[in-house]
């Protein structure tokens, strides 16, 4: 795996960080020096994950608080306290994320499980992080999307799935908000003049246990996974775009990042064709607004 630039000095907000691709995000991010902070929704696991990373690398500067995506208590909790701490955050990973379960679950506020915790939840974060980020010298934030953006479709007049839910078309909505996330984040930086990087990344399809555990995010037992794919690869190449896009020194705003090989499912880091439906502005900008009323939080920008 490529190396990555030295972290030292820095402070990088990892989600979803106990397993997949936030896990080993970390990993690689603590290994070069930044301190790190894994931000996950069940404590133990965390703590788990922490101490494997110290024991690959005993100098790691890493510490575990919970963040429970699908909660916006929860969210605006971790982020008070990040912010009341005074330090600057120079990098935010959006990573967490469930992904079609099998039937419909709803957030802790009532949102559509993957509406609320894939979007809403970063969505909301990534606001209330704002503060913290712009204290930075060079600060950046980095929104895990999926292949799966491709077929999505917003459907402003049911986010929610309430009716005729569809696990799979519900995730390709939450991922397809994601990039929309990333590429506004983009421009309302570059409107307000603020030095803020914001980019997108999408992991091809990679071995984790997002297709196991991750389908309901603990609301129901395991889910089945679905049939093997000796063609996937494995999580240390698969998060090999997030890592390009968080820190990568060539990335820039506004770019979407994933692997090169066919049709993007595996291979080296490449910059990746962002799809014909999340490159509508305006479509940003009205999912933009909808997310701020439904969250509560605006970009102090």
């Amino acid at each position: 795996m490529p190396r990555l630039p030295d972290q030292t000095g820095r402070r990088i907000v990892v989600t979803g960080a106990n397993s997949g691709t936030g896990k080993e995000a970390a990993l690689r991010l603590a290994e070069a020096g930044a301190s790190v902070v894994l931000g996950v929704r069940t404590v133990a696991k965390g703590e788990t994950a922490a101490a494997e990373i110290r024991a690959a690398n005993p100098a790691a500067d890493v510490e575990v608080r919970e963040l429970d995506l699908a909660d916006l208590a929860s969210v605006r909790t971790f982020a008070e306290r990040i912010v009341g701490e005074d330090r600057p955050v120079d990098v935010l990973v959006n990573n967490a994320g469930v992904m079609a379960p099998p039937k419909r679950f709803e957030t802790v506020d009532g949102f559509e499980l993957q509406f609320g915790t894939n979007f809403l939840g970063p969505f909301a974060l990534t606001n209330l992080l704002l503060p913290s980020l712009l204290s930075a010298e060079a600060p950046r934030v980095t929104t895990m999307s999926s292949l799966a953006a491709m077929g999505g479709r917003i459907r402003f007049r049911d986010l929610q799935w309430e009716r005729g839910y569809n696990g799979w078309r519900a995730y390709g909505q939450s991922k397809l908000a994601d990039l929309l996330l990333a590429l506004h984040l983009h421009r309302l930086t570059v409107e307000a003049d603020v030095p803020l990087v914001s980019t997108a990344a999408h992991p091809g399809i990679t071995r984790t246990n997002l297709m196991t555990a991750g389908r309901s995010l603990g609301r129901s037992g395991p889910a089945r996974a679905n049939r093997p794919m000796p063609f996937a690869q494995d999580v240390e190449q698969g998060t090999e775009p997030l890592l390009y896009a968080a820190v990568g020194p060539n990335a820039v705003g506004g770019a979407y990042y994933g692997p090169s090989g066919a049709f993007g499912m595996t291979g080296p880091t490449t910059s990746a064709s962002i799809p014909g439906s999340a490159r509508s502005a305006d479509l940003a900008r009205s999912l933009w607004a909808v997310a701020e009323d439904l969250t509560g939080t605006r970009p102090p920008l």
